[in-house]
């Protein structure tokens, strides 16, 4: 399709067994890089260029003052780096700073309450302008809103996939993951759901191609014109898709999903924020291979959610 997702990149890197490593302030360039790890082998580090909305001066400039020496706040991130307020919020809704000793909460706290300028008698001693506060106690936040945040900056989280918390439900119905489908013999119908990567009509041809992402791969749908009408708000305007079809999987062992009925599901996001958990999950820094799965229901942070797929106009 032309068309590369950053989440399918971390999993084809994982698969290879190239470790993934966030986006970090003490460690992030602009690019995406790689890192020798102590055992000798090859990770590869989250550029700043991830995070939406980010700029490349301000990674150079983190960059540059990373190299005379290692940032010990946030506030020397602002300071050191010139980074603006937007810059700063950014990174911290990134979940940028964790080697810093904040995750995405308790960074965004800090990067409200960092000053936009530094007073004169600060800057003149070189002297931290913030004192110490009391722990503010905040609630961790849901591993499912944290993997919301992370789709919605930076178009991948490396904690889980969004459908992983809805896969009990969708199961309930029916509906196979990525990995079933291409699994299933040629002409079966099948039900399948997932986020919306790319929608693709080559050349204003009669096909419109749809490929929809879930924790297990992806699946290429393909959409005759015909129905296009009939389905044309859906296939548009969804984010979370659920197509109903029939596989079609040539020798070569290519499967696509000839749909039939689609179905826009885009308001089952709004499970993945606020939700109750019994028992609060510690989610693991900088290196993740197979992270934990809890459940969830709606939040403010849904209007939206998720970026916008690649689509034709």
């Amino acid at each position: 399709m032309g068309f590369y997702a950053p989440a399918q990149l971390v999993r084809d890197a994982q698969q290879h067994g190239v470790r993934v490593r966030t986006i970090d302030v003490s460690a992030s360039t602009w690019d995406n890089s790689l890192e020798r790890r102590s055992d000798g082998t090859l990770a590869l580090r989250l550029g700043f260029r991830q995070v939406d909305g980010f700029r490349e001066a301000w990674a150079d400039a983190i960059a540059a003052a990373r190299a005379i020496a290692p940032f010990a706040s946030i506030e020397e991130v602002a300071r050191r780096a010139g980074l603006p307020a937007r810059g700063l919020r950014l990174l911290a809704d990134a979940d940028a700073c964790r080697s810093l000793g904040h995750d995405r909460r308790t960074a965004l706290w800090e990067a409200r309450r960092t000053p936009s300028e530094q007073l004169p008698l600060f800057a003149a001693v070189e002297a931290p302008e913030l004192g110490i506060e009391p722990d503010a106690r905040l609630p961790l936040m849901p591993r499912s809103e944290h993997v919301a945040a992370d789709y919605q900056m930076t178009r991948l989280s490396l904690k889980d996939h969004p459908m992983i918390f809805l896969r009990e439900s969708f199961r309930a119905e029916r509906v196979l993951s990525a990995a079933q489908v291409n699994a299933t013999r040629d002409g079966r119908r099948v039900r399948t759901a997932g986020i919306v990567l790319v929608r693709q009509r080559p050349g204003k041809g009669n096909a419109i191609f749809v490929t929809l992402e879930d924790e297990t791969g992806i699946v290429n749908a393909l959409i005759w014109a015909r129905l296009f009408e009939r389905y044309r708000r859906p296939i548009m305007a969804a984010r979370l898709m659920l197509i109903e079809g029939e596989v079609q999987k040539s020798k070569e062992g290519v499967v696509h999903l000839m749909a039939s009925h689609i179905v826009d599901r885009s308001a089952e996001l709004g499970r993945l924020s606020a939700h109750d958990e019994t028992k609060p999950q510690i989610l693991r820094a900088d290196e993740v291979v197979h992270p934990q799965i809890p459940r969830g229901h709606g939040h403010p942070r849904n209007v939206r959610v998720l970026p916008k797929s690649r689509d034709f106009h």
